[in-house]
């Protein structure tokens, strides 16, 4: 009996352990400084844990480079009237983003704003 609730309390604590790396911003990203970048989005990955959109940007009008953008819960946008198809609606657009960096210097970073070409735009804080 006592295994059976041993077994049961260490798997309660592996399965609960989960959503806790889900709230990772702060480790994963450098919160101090924010960056913006121009260029076409190209992709929208919507899922859970976090909507990812990935862009094309032109380095020194040579060299294209791919960043991805990481935001909240496909919930998230839903509550904010928000769904996939505005941005997929969206892909081959010219956008302008403001977000964070990825604190390892990766092409990643964390959505706080995108603007379209159009004068539309959404914060996404």
């Amino acid at each position: 009996m006592n295994f059976r609730i041993g077994t049961a309390i260490v798997l309660a604590v592996l399965f609960g352990a989960g959503p806790l790396w889900s709230h990772h911003s702060s480790v994963l990203f450098d919160l101090s400084k924010t960056f913006m970048l121009t260029g076409t989005l190209t992709k929208v990955d919507w899922r859970n844990p976090h909507v990812v959109i990935s862009m094309a940007t032109l380095e020194d009008r040579h060299k294209t480079e791919i960043w991805e953008l990481e935001s909240g819960a496909p919930s998230w946008f839903k509550g904010r009237n928000l769904g996939r198809n505005d941005f997929e609606q969206a892909v081959g657009q010219i956008v302008t983003i403001e977000g964070v960096r990825a604190k390892d210097g990766s092409r990643y970073g964390y959505l706080f704003e995108i603007k379209f070409a159009d004068g539309r735009s959404w914060e996404l804080r």
